[in-house]
C-alpha cells in the first residue's frame, strides 16, 4: 500500500492500487468513480486497472483526473497582495465548492445505509449542508467586496469588512469543533466500509484545509491592509474619519 500523509501529498497514484484504497487515500477520488460507476465500496478491492478494464474505460484518462485532485500544502510566496488573493481563490475557494457537494452525498449514505450501527454521525449531512451555506456566503462576500477593495489598495475603512470576516472565521472553526465531536475526531469505526471511511477523509482534508485558509488570510492577508489603516487612524487606536 502506498504511503500518505495527514493530506494526500505522498500518495501516488498507481492504476494497480485497489480501487477502495484511492477513495480512501486521496479525497475527492469517490466523487469521479461515482460518475464513471466504479464500484469503489463494495468492490474496492479490485485495482483500478481491472475496474476500468471491466467498465471498457481508459485508465490514464482517469489517472489523469486523480491527478488533479493532489494538493500541496506548501505555501508560495508571493509578490503582491493582489497575487496572495489569487492563491486563496484558486486554492481554497474553488476547493471548498468541489469539496462539500461530495462529502454530503457521502455523509446522506453513510447515515442512511448504516443508521442501525451504534457510530453512525447522525446530523452529519444536515450540519455539512449548513457549513456549506454559510461558507459559500462567506466567500462571495470576500470575492464581491472584501478582495476587490484589498486588489485596489485598500483603503481607511478596510478594517470593518476584514473585522467582519474575522468574525466568521470564528464562526467556522466553531463548526469544524462540532464536525469533529460528531464523528470522533473524523475517525471511522473498525468495521466502517469504503465510503465511510472515504468521508472523514474528505472530512480531514476539509478541515485542514479550511485552517489553512483561515490562516493565510487572518494572518498574513489581512494584517497588511489593518496597519495601514490603523496608521492612518482609522485602526483600534483611534478614527481620523470625521477629519479632526
Amino acid at each position: 500500500m502506498n504511503s500518505m500523509n495527514a493530506g494526500n501529498q505522498e500518495f501516488k497514484l498507481d492504476a494497480a492500487e485497489a480501487i477502495g484504497q484511492i477513495a480512501v487515500a486521496l479525497p475527492g477520488a469517490t466523487g469521479i468513480f461515482r460518475r464513471l460507476k466504479l464500484d469503489y465500496c463494495c468492490g474496492g478491492q479490485i485495482s483500478l486497472q481491472q475496474a476500468a478494464a471491466d467498465k471498457g474505460l481508459d485508465v490514464q484518462t482517469i489517472l489523469a483526473e486523480l491527478a488533479t485532485l493532489q494538493r500541496s500544502d506548501a505555501t508560495p510566496q508571493f509578490a503582491s497582495a493582489a497575487e496572495l488573493i489569487d492563491h486563496i481563490l484558486l486554492r481554497f475557494h474553488e476547493v471548498h465548492r468541489a469539496q462539500l457537494p461530495e462529502l454530503i452525498a457521502m455523509a446522506k449514505r453513510v447515515e442512511a445505509v448504516h443508521r442501525d450501527h451504534p457510530e453512525t454521525p447522525a446530523g452529519l449531512a444536515a450540519l455539512l449542508v449548513e457549513i456549506e451555506g454559510e461558507l459559500l456566503e462567506h466567500m462571495q462576500k470576500e470575492e464581491q467586496v472584501l478582495f476587490p477593495m484589498l486588489k485596489s489598495g485598500g483603503n481607511p475603512f478596510v478594517v470593518h469588512p476584514i473585522g467582519m470576516m474575522r468574525s466568521e472565521h470564528v464562526e467556522h472553526g466553531a463548526n469544524l469543533d462540532k464536525l469533529a465531536a460528531l464523528t470522533h475526531d473524523m475517525t471511522p469505526p473498525a468495521d466502517a466500509c469504503t465510503t465511510w471511511r472515504a468521508l472523514y477523509a474528505g472530512l480531514r482534508q476539509l478541515a485542514d484545509d479550511l485552517v489553512s485558509h483561515i490562516h493565510l488570510e487572518n494572518n498574513v492577508l489581512f494584517p497588511q491592509f489593518e496597519a495601514a489603516a490603523t496608521g492612518l487612524g482609522c485602526g483600534p487606536g483611534g478614527c481620523a474619519c470625521s477629519g479632526a
